[in-house]
């Protein structure tokens, strides 16, 4: 079950890659396993995934911790992280998607070992329920990072309202890459924003279409059927 459905959604990839003659290796997909169990993300692992997220910090710690026999492993936190967790998780991920404060970014700085590849996630449809940078705000944002050398601000990420219409999706998806390219052109070192983390199950095919560099897959990988 879980190999079928890697493969299809490879082969989505690659079909969306090719609406818009984009090459399939520039899109990483990232597997987020935090509704299995260590035993299917192993399986993934061994089918050739090599991106595996959590959303929460002791799930990922638990996961991480029983899959030590694969060190190729890239472990991505996506979901929102609170200052008090930073010093238990920080130095066990490689990228971190849902930067969204400066206190939160200087508590990273304070306890990471190691640079920590990170998204600024922008709440690009204003939602009120939604975390995230202003896109108003994110260059100022951006700019007061300078003196954080741990931190390798490496694009940008958001999240499309589940209930939105195709066409707000990609409108919302559209706006992130052009902050993107924005953000890319201030040519700040600690800060390339070469990358877009954008699009789940439902609507990666649409983000890859827009410039999605990342997609963060987990329901269609376990889906039955």
């Amino acid at each position: 079950m879980i190999a079928e459905n890697l493969h299809r959604i490879e082969q989505e990839i690659q079909e969306s890659c090719a609406l818009v003659s984009r090459k399939p290796e520039e899109v990483t997909l990232v597997a987020v396993t935090k509704s299995v169990d260590s035993n299917a993300a192993e399986e993934l692992i061994k089918l050739g995934v090599r991106d595996i997220a959590e959303n929460r910090v002791d799930k990922l710690l638990e996961k991480k911790q029983a899959l030590t026999d694969y060190p190729q492993v890239r472990w991505h936190l996506i979901g929102n992280l609170q200052r008090r967790k930073v010093k238990l998780i920080i130095n066990e991920i490689d990228y971190f998607h849902a930067l969204d404060s400066l206190r939160l970014a200087q508590e990273i700085q304070k306890r990471a070992e190691h640079k920590i590849n990170c998204f600024i996630e922008v709440n690009v449809s204003g939602e009120e329920s939604k975390q995230g940078i202003a896109p108003a705000e994110l260059q100022t944002f951006i700019e007061g990072l300078a003196e954080l050398d741990k931190l390798n601000i490496v694009g940008l990420m958001t999240m499309a309202p589940y209930e939105a219409t195709q066409a707000d999706i990609r409108a919302i998806f559209a706006n992130l890459k052009q902050l993107q390219v924005q953000m890319k052109e201030l040519n700040l070192p600690y800060a390339p924003c070469t990358e877009l983390s954008m699009g789940m199950s439902q609507d990666f095919s649409l983000a890859i279409e827009e410039g999605a560099t990342f997609v963060r897959v987990g329901t269609a990988l376990f889906k039955k059927g």
